[in-house]
């Protein structure tokens, strides 16, 4: 791999994580005073509604959970982001894995933000931020070469482990979801968990999204096809990130509203430390070769 093409990764990858983390700062320390303002939602249902700060006119509960989540953006994603970007420069097979799992996170966040969000003045933001993050895993990815991965992991790559892992969370996903979908389209909006948005966007994404990558990623890492391996790399470490933001979320939510969703709140707290064992293994398990032997 060209140092030029190396460089200009490394360049992408820190002025997103620069970009993310004024983001989420913004979205932090800029959440405004807490006033809100109870309405009825054009389905009928009355929440509280923020009235100040970036992220005015979303109910209450979204703007407690997504605090939470720009917590977790801003001291744990965008500084593994920033220290993956010396690695990226000088071709390190493993730099860009974390990397390119690190993006797929923001591409998650940044895109849900964007079509779940009430319009506001970080829009543009999230828009900027959501295809350049995808734009830096293609790029990432086209610096891999596949057919040759296999044989930059050692046999301490844990194959099983990945597999389950994937398939628990698909499965956890669409019991999860499916249930309050129904819910919703029975007519008990309240049980549907709507939070006075139209439609339940974050529960498209996942299913349309993440539960494909996962039994994918199951079923490939499984069959040790080199794909397989690329996406269990990429899939662990978006699995730390996104179910640690989650508990940060539930975390935020607690502290505005006073009780805690216990259930959702272990089961993701345990999902977070699983899946750092299973990153820590999936990456410990790659060889770092000469930059001579890439494409």
């Amino acid at each position: 791999m060209q140092a030029a093409r190396r460089k200009g990764i490394a360049a992408l990858c820190l002025i997103i994580a620069l970009l993310a983390g004024a983001t989420s700062a913004i979205g932090v320390f800029g959440r405004g005073d807490g006033t809100t303002e109870s309405a009825v939602s054009i389905r009928g249902e009355r929440y509280e509604y923020v009235t100040t700060g970036v992220y005015a006119f979303n109910a209450e509960r979204v703007v407690a959970e997504g605090v939470g989540w720009d917590v977790l953006t801003l001291f744990v994603a965008v500084p593994a982001l920033i220290a993956c970007v010396v690695p990226v420069a000088r071709g390190s097979l493993r730099g860009r894995l974390i990397a390119a799992g690190i993006l797929g996170y923001l591409v998650y966040q940044y895109l849900m933000y964007a079509v779940f969000w009430a319009l506001g003045p970080l829009f543009p933001a999230f828009v900027a931020l959501y295809p350049l993050a995808a734009a830096g895993i293609v790029w990432i990815v086209s610096t891999i070469d596949l057919p040759a991965l296999p044989d930059r992991f050692s046999d301490r790559f844990p194959r099983r482990s990945i597999a389950i892992f994937c398939g628990v969370m698909a499965l956890q996903l669409v019991g999860m979801w499916i249930p309050r979908i129904a819910t919703g389209l029975s007519g008990d909006l309240a049980g549907a968990g709507l939070l006075g948005t139209p439609t339940l966007a974050v529960q498209a994404l996942d299913l349309g999204i993440i539960v494909p990558l996962a039994l994918a990623t199951a079923v490939f890492a499984w069959q040790r096809r080199p794909v397989g391996y690329l996406l269990a790399a990429v899939f662990s470490v978006k699995g730390v990130t996104m179910s640690g933001a989650i508990v940060a979320m539930l975390v935020s939510a607690w502290i505005v509203e006073g009780t805690l969703d216990v259930a959702p709140f272990a089961l993701f707290s345990v999902a977070t430390l699983v899946a750092g064992v299973i990153a820590f293994f999936v990456l410990a398990s790659v060889r770092e070769e000469a930059l001579a032997q890439e494409a």
